[in-house]
């Protein structure tokens, strides 16, 4: 056993033995309710720290540094650490660090707090992501949309729990910490036994993978279709409920609907997306995605009534639903 990271054999004893398809569901959920129930209360944190939109979105800007630094230069130290010890380590530090987020009094302590946490969250992207795709394969069935689907599914309802607890006056402090040993318990009861699957077999001849792998044309067609999509889906979780707060007036527990219905919407496209790609193709799927999220877009920008709004969040949750996955 490697001497630098900490030992979780204790925990084989602990938890439930799932299967492998529905360990991978398991840690998709537990991943998005992690770090999903601070964005409803994000008005809130706003009018604590007592700071227009602009500053906001540069503090909120930390998480997507931490999480470019971890995609990009992680993989050899997740590797050496293993999947098993990021999952039942990162999925409760990722809920400490969204804790401690709602403690902030300042844009730069928000940023410093968000950066570390977005290192875990890019760490627990790979994690979850490359699990998926070897469970999918050793099925030889797709799972992939129907994972990511059980992630917005963890969003919603750590969306719910956010817009339920503003309206029963509970402060975004108290709700967030309570999140964390939840979060806690559930790993270890659906995680604590935790196996990887093994690697998809390497093809003959295969040459090894170079330290830094130039994008392909292809590659780049991926990143120009998930573009849209990504930056929609990122507007629509860090600002919807702000948006339904100065645009309509609305209280708190509407504007954490706006986040829970666009990830609502969100799931349910998932969980059948698989059977439309399977019957229609890839591309087409993706064609229909796009268009939903444009008519989501513009139903937001010109609705005049907060539940308009939170029609075109649906349609632009349904429309960013399987973009990411099949890409």
């Amino acid at each position: 056993m490697n001497p630098v990271v900490l030992s979780t054999s204790w925990v084989y004893r602990v938890g439930w033995a799932l299967p492998a398809a529905q360990r991978v569901y398991a840690a998709f959920f537990l991943y998005a309710f992690s770090l999903g129930g601070l964005f409803p209360r994000m008005g809130e944190m706003q009018q604590r720290m007592g700071v227009g939109e602009g500053a906001l979105g540069l503090a909120l800007i930390g998480t997507a540094c931490g999480t470019m630094v971890s995609l990009t230069w992680g993989h050899a130290l997740i590797e050496r650490v293993g999947y098993r010890r990021c999952l039942l380590w990162l999925l409760p530090a990722t809920a400490v660090w969204y804790a401690l987020a709602s403690w902030v009094t300042a844009p730069w302590m928000l940023f410093a707090v968000l950066l570390p946490a977005g290192v875990g969250v890019g760490a627990l992207e790979i994690v979850v992501n490359v699990e998926a795709d070897r469970v999918e394969h050793g099925l030889g069935r797709r799972i992939m949309n129907r994972a990511h689907g059980f992630w917005s599914l963890g969003f919603f309802a750590a969306g719910m729990v956010g817009a339920g607890s503003a309206w029963l006056g509970i402060s975004p402090q108290a709700q967030l910490s309570a999140t964390v040993p939840l979060v806690g318990l559930a790993t270890l009861l659906l995680l604590g036994r935790f196996a990887p699957s093994h690697p998809r077999p390497q093809l003959a001849g295969a040459a090894m993978a170079p330290r830094f792998a130039r994008p392909t044309r292809a590659i780049w067609w991926l990143v120009c279709l998930t573009f849209s999509a990504m930056v929609m889906e990122g507007a629509s979780i860090d600002w919807s409920s702000i948006y339904i707060r100065d645009v309509f007036g609305e209280a708190p527990f509407v504007a954490g609907l706006a986040v829970a219905t666009g990830a609502l919407a969100q799931a349910c496209a998932r969980f059948v997306a698989d059977h439309f790609v399977e019957r229609y193709s890839p591309l087409a799927v993706a064609r229909v995605m796009l268009l939903l999220l444009g008519l989501g877009v513009l139903v937001v920008f010109a609705a005049l009534h907060p539940a308009v709004s939170l029609l075109g969040f649906a349609l632009m949750g349904a429309g960013t639903s399987a973009i990411f996955p099949l890409a």
